[in-house]
Parts: structure tokens; C-alpha cells; sequence
């Protein structure tokens, strides 16, 4: 028996969100404050500590969808604390539905419009979480003083230009690769400025983006243990922990 033409549209749906590695899951009742709503399809995720919840509305009709439906997802999103609400519609949307869901976390879309742009939340939202570790080592490195620093080699001596290695260096590039990832201009090239590199510097894509950040996330954390073993054994371990935004402008 051939599916209905709603049911299809709905599992095309479904499909692409797990495409992007996430759990989606159609035709779903989920409790609100209130009651509870019934849902065509719930997505749910969890990457390094952050929680993505979203309801989808599916709708594939040949008329554009009217402002009552944004009002009443608007409504199912608020008392379920989901994070994003999304309207698929396979035609269109009237000026009212799009002036109610501006400047909202309803998001209203084709479903080719709806193709392109989930990738790019999805990668936003990844990008975020090397934000915060991007945060955590830059905050451990400045936590030591600019003469341990030198002294175990994460940073270059104070007139040396070309140093053969250093953590500042990766962390520069790092926060230069997180802000071309959210820009999504590919391709683009990585250059620490160092005589050895870690990973391919052309980054053609947001896969080969996070394969280059994870390998040099690992080599400055490698090198910031062995050197805080180095200090500990020598007395020298004595972090300052400060606010990162306090330190961020210190001279390197």
C-alpha cells in the first residue's frame, strides 16, 4: 500500500535530522507544564554537555501556512522547555506566520530551505562546545606565569619570532578556526606559524574542520601536562586561576 504523500514528507524529515547525528523521532507525545502535546517530530541530542531539543511540525500542504500555526508550536515549545521550534512546509508561509515567528525560536521553512540551513545549526552548535574548550586551555595556559611559560616550553622566549614550538600560537589559531568554522567560507588555510604543523592546514569542509581542531587541542594538551609534571617536580607548579576575560589581553 503506497504511503500517504504527509507521511512520506514527514519520514524525509525525520531521516535527515538523523543523517546529522541526532535522535529524531516522528509522531510523539511529550508532557508539557500544562498537558500534554503531540508532536510530528521530536529531536533530542546531547554533544559534550549540551542538550538540543527541538519540535518539528511537518506540513506538507499545498496552501502557505498561516500565522495560527506559529502561534500555537510557539506555545507547545514554550511549555515544553524546548529549545527550537520548526515549521517544514512543503509550499510556503503567509506574511503573518513569518511576522509572528520573528525574532523567536520558532524557525519557518521550505523544505529545501530546510536541507541547507540544519547542517549550519547543527555545526554552530558543535562549534559552540570548542568554544568553551577553546576558553578552558587558553585560561590553564595564562593561568602560569610568562617566566614558567617560557621556562617549559609553551611559549617562545621573549625575542624569539620563529620558535620551534608554542601552545600560544595553537590557541591564536584555534580561536582563528572557530570564527572561519562559523563563517562557513570554505575553503580556508590554518597556519600556526610553527616549523611542524598538526593536521592538514586546508580545510575544505566543517569534517576536515573538526578533525584539525581535536588534533591540536590534543598536542597543547599533551604538552600542558608534561609540562605541569615538569613544574610539580620541580616546585615550580603555582597556578593563578583568574576570570579568562580578565586575562585574555595580556601580552603573550
Amino acid at each position: 500500500m503506497e504511503k500517504p504523500v504527509w507521511y512520506t514528507f514527514q519520514e524525509k524529515i525525520k531521516n535527515h535530522f538523523s543523517d546529522l547525528g541526532v535522535i529524531a523521532e516522528t509522531n510523539v507525545t511529550i508532557k508539557g507544564v500544562r498537558t500534554s502535546h503531540d508532536v510530528d517530530i521530536l529531536v533530542t541530542s546531547k554533544y559534550l554537555g549540551q542538550n538540543i531539543k527541538w519540535i518539528v511540525e511537518a506540513k506538507h500542504w499545498n496552501n502557505n501556512i498561516p500565522k495560527l500555526h506559529v502561534l500555537a508550536l510557539k506555545n507547545i515549545v514554550d511549555e515544553t522547555g524546548a529549545d527550537k521550534g520548526f515549521i517544514i512546509s512543503q509550499k510556503g508561509f503567509q506574511s503573518g506566520a513569518i511576522e509572528a515567528a520573528y525574532n523567536t525560536n520558532i524557525t519557518l521553512l521550505t523544505f529545501e530551505q530546510f536541507i541547507s540551513s540544519t547542517n549550519d545549526i547543527i555545526e554552530d552548535k558543535i562549534l559552540d562546545t570548542y568554544i568553551e574548550r577553546f576558553i578552558c586551555s587558553q585560561t590553564r595556559y595564562w593561568s602560569h606565569s610568562k617566566e614558567v611559560r617560557i621556562k617549559y616550553g609553551l611559549r617562545r622566549e621573549r625575542h624569539d619570532y620563529f620558535p620551534e614550538f608554542s601552545v600560544q600560537f595553537i590557541i591564536h589559531t584555534i580561536s582563528n578556526a572557530i570564527t572561519l568554522g562559523k563563517s562557513k567560507i570554505y575553503p580556508f588555510e590554518l597556519n600556526t606559524s610553527l616549523p611542524v604543523q598538526f593536521g592538514d592546514n586546508l580545510i575544505n569542509n566543517f569534517k576536515e574542520l573538526i578533525n584539525w581542531l581535536n588534533i591540536n587541542f590534543n598536542v597543547i594538551d599533551k604538552k600542558m601536562i608534561e609540562a605541569e609534571i615538569e613544574m610539580q617536580r620541580n616546585g615550580d607548579f603555582n597556578p593563578q586561576f583568574y576570570d579568562f576575560y580578565e586575562i585574555k589581553g595580556q601580552n603573550i
